[in-house]
């Protein structure tokens, strides 16, 4: 199976001087795709990790904000995820992007974010996944799916809809931290532009094309 790309490409007078300001642009590019029904979930990702014997593991989650700090997402910090960035805080993010023949991969460095803005971001969800949040004990064996269902109704019976569920004390965010940010944009003949950012050691971003 394989797809010929006739999209516009990526050249460098193109580019934003920085690659948030880049991502910005992208961001919104790939938000119109959704609204015309292009694609599904524009804020999808898939997080890698690696493992203390350095076996890497992905999964996929939804970026809750980014800006100029970097690109924010939220976990259960006792998942295999959680403590993998506790071990080794270096991280990749890959927006798959597949209709609109786009990538973005960022390589950097995972933080957690601090306790306000977790608070923040845990009560703007809806009532049903706060609890959930502190039925799921992720990434942990489950005897059954009736179990999980069951330790749910006994959160929801001790937070009534329309009460405060608290913050897990077991669950926030991380904010990832860029290293580099590479832009690949599908072209005819596999000959597919990438522009990858980079820190600089003067704090800047320097910018270099690789080969597809």
């Amino acid at each position: 199976m394989r797809e010929q790309y006739r999209s516009g490409g990526l050249t460098e007078p193109e580019l934003a001087a920085d690659p948030y300001a880049q991502f910005a642009r992208w961001f919104a590019d790939a938000v119109r795709a959704r609204d015309e029904g292009a694609l599904a979930e524009p804020n999808a990702m898939v997080v890698s990790t690696a493992g203390p014997d350095g076996a890497p593991s992905s999964r996929t989650v939804l970026l809750k904000g980014y800006d100029q700090r970097g690109f924010v997402f939220f976990s259960n910090y006792a998942s295999k995820k959680g403590r993998e960035l506790a071990a080794n805080p270096q991280v990749s993010l890959l927006f798959p992007w597949h209709p609109i023949a786009r990538q973005v991969i960022v390589g950097g460095t995972a933080v957690r974010v601090p306790a306000e803005e977790t608070e923040a971001y845990f009560h703007s969800r809806p009532y049903g996944s706060q609890v959930g949040a502190w039925a799921s004990e992720q990434s942990a064996e489950v005897a059954s799916r009736e179990v999980l269902e069951r330790r749910y109704e006994e959160l929801r019976a001790r937070w009534p809809e329309g009460t405060t569920v608290p913050v897990p004390p077991f669950w926030g965010g991380f904010r990832v931290e860029p290293r580099s940010v590479e832009f690949w944009q599908g072209r005819e003949n596999r000959l597919h532009d990438r522009l990858r950012y980079t820190h600089g050691p003067d704090g800047g971003w320097d910018v270099v094309r690789l080969a597809p």
